[in-house]
């Protein structure tokens, strides 16, 4: 397989890699920013910070810029790229490039795996009815809270919107912080074997999750679709908060309503918009697995 994967190798001269990996560091600076300097100030942000916390997130890991597998760099003035030292690269023809049968062979279960969901997730229409109802069943009929927030409605208040809307989550990750009470009342009951049967695109969660792929994928990715993923999270992650039963005001983000038609409303055409967008980039990740599996 590595000798097939060099012979269909793009090889980029020094002055385009380098200035890819440039921009490429001054995007994952501007993304990281607020997080690097709350964090530096020993503060947090319930909304911002969720994407370093839940996923284990690192800014220095997002500003490494790889070329992605196929992508050979050719040799600048100070000799070969840097990244000839780093995991899992090699020098082929005088270029440097990912190994992608070294790489293959640590990492192949998870390739799969990935390939696998991605693709069952993409084949699969999107359902956009759900109105983001997962937040409000992780503190429906509980006092406890997953965020440092106040509850827009009140206890009672959210409580109603649960017991008055259908439940319909079919993201594991999102239903397994459901409350005791609020698990009966969802129409499915997601578990970890079933994720691959049940994610599907119009999903929150299964958009923001491309962010948790690209990184599993590690180097393979190329680092401009890595941070497309990450934007895009944390554009989910904008959405879902704000369609919460969290009060808001105090990050001066403002509600989407989802207990008014008008609220419901402004959920699909974003919930819509995140969807198409990670569709795009579910193909990407796709693609790179097909790739490295000898497919691509």
């Amino acid at each position: 397989m590595e000798v097939e994967a060099r012979r269909h190798t793009h090889v980029l001269p020094a002055h385009v890699w380098q200035q890819r990996s440039a921009a490429h560091a001054e995007r994952a600076d501007a993304l990281t920013a607020g997080h690097l300097a709350r964090r530096r100030a020993g503060r947090s942000h319930a909304v911002e910070d969720f994407l370093y916390t839940y996923y284990d997130t690192r800014p220095g890991q997002l500003r490494r810029w790889h070329p992605g597998v196929g992508v050979g760099l050719a040799p600048g003035t100070d000799g070969p790229a840097p990244h000839a030292g780093w995991r899992w690269y090699a020098a082929a023809g005088g270029a440097v490039e990912l190994a992608a049968a070294a790489y293959l062979a640590d990492r192949e279960d998870t390739v799969r795996f990935v390939h696998r969901l991605l693709t069952a997730t993409a084949a699969r229409p999107a359902f956009t009815g759900c109105f983001g109802l997962h937040e409000w069943a992780m503190v429906y009929g509980d006092g406890e809270r997953r965020h440092p927030l106040p509850l827009r409605l009140g206890p009672a208040g959210t409580d109603a919107v649960v017991a008055a809307h259908p439940v319909r989550c079919t993201h594991y990750d999102a239903f397994r912080f459901f409350t005791a009470a609020a698990r009966p009342r969802n129409s499915v009951q997601p578990t970890r074997e079933r994720q691959v049967e049940l994610e599907q695109p119009g999903c929150l969660h299964a958009a923001m999750d491309c962010h948790k792929w690209a990184v599993k994928l590690g180097p393979a990715v190329p680092g401009e679709l890595a941070l497309d993923c990450f934007a895009l999270a944390g554009d989910v992650r904008l959405l879902d908060m704000q369609a919460s039963p969290y009060d808001l005001s105090s990050y001066g983000l403002a509600a989407v309503a989802i207990e008014t038609p008008a609220g419901k409303a402004e959920y699909v055409v974003r919930q819509r918009e995140l969807a198409a967008r990670a569709a795009e980039l579910r193909a990407g990740l796709i693609w790179v697995c097909e790739r490295l599996l000898g497919g691509g």
